[in-house]
């Protein structure tokens, strides 16, 4: 009779843990992206196929439909697709203020499906406060017929950080940093630092849980399952 007390009250100890360590990993895992701007109009552009049959890949740039902010002068930019592809790929920065893009960059198809990555600082691009870009992510499916291109784009704009968000992140981890960004309306800060979480460890399931709610919250729902 005490072995059966003794081993029912280790089982009920043992649920206890576990529904806690669940409920800490559901915390981290569910932060609010409030944006700053209500009723502001629809920036971004998916990327479907154009005419080239129900197998080619999806593009969605990882970007609200409104225009994202960023503290960053350097900030990295990400986009999902949703198979390997051999097209070649280009990336396109523009600020319409100026006569030349800010970047014009083709990069290497990706080998597999997921999130993928492009950090402005490795082309010494940096974005002026207050300006907004436009950019896109192109799939050349054939050089030939470029309008058959998969294109996807959002904007992005610098903001300089509040006092307030520079006191509430100065202590914190990135995780934790990525929280705050999102609850600001700081969108590429809160997926970049998010991103280098799971960048550290692909593991980690509860950053992958915080950004697949994020990109949801987003309506990316494609690229939310894929994490």
């Amino acid at each position: 009779f005490y072995g059966w007390i003794i081993g029912f009250i280790s089982l009920t100890v043992c649920a206890a843990g576990a529904a806690a360590q669940g409920t800490r990993d559901d915390g981290a895992a569910a932060p609010a992206y409030k944006p700053p701007m209500r009723g502001a109009p629809a920036s971004r552009v998916g990327g479907g196929s154009r005419g080239v049959g129900d197998d080619a890949p999806h593009v969605s740039v990882l970007a609200p439909d409104h225009t994202g902010l960023t503290t960053r002068e350097q900030p990295a930019l990400y986009w999902f697709v949703s198979k390997p592809v051999a097209a070649k790929l280009e990336v396109t920065v523009i600020n319409e203020q100026a006569v030349k893009p800010a970047l014009e960059q083709e990069l290497s198809a990706p080998a597999a499906a997921g999130i993928q990555r492009l950090r402005l600082s490795d082309f010494n691009v940096k974005l002026q406060p207050g300006v907004e870009y436009r950019w896109h992510v192109s799939l050349v499916v054939d050089p030939r017929q470029r309008s058959n291109d998969i294109i996807a784009s959002g904007t992005i704009q610098r903001v300089e950080p509040s006092a307030q968000v520079q006191a509430r992140v100065q202590k914190l981890d990135r995780r934790e940093s990525a929280r705050v960004y999102a609850e600001e309306g700081i969108w590429y800060d809160a997926i970049e630092l998010i991103s280098d979480v799971i960048d550290a460890d692909p593991n980690d399931r509860a950053a992958r849980r915080q950004r697949a709610r994020l990109l949801a919250q987003v309506g990316l729902t494609e690229a939310s399952r894929h994490d």
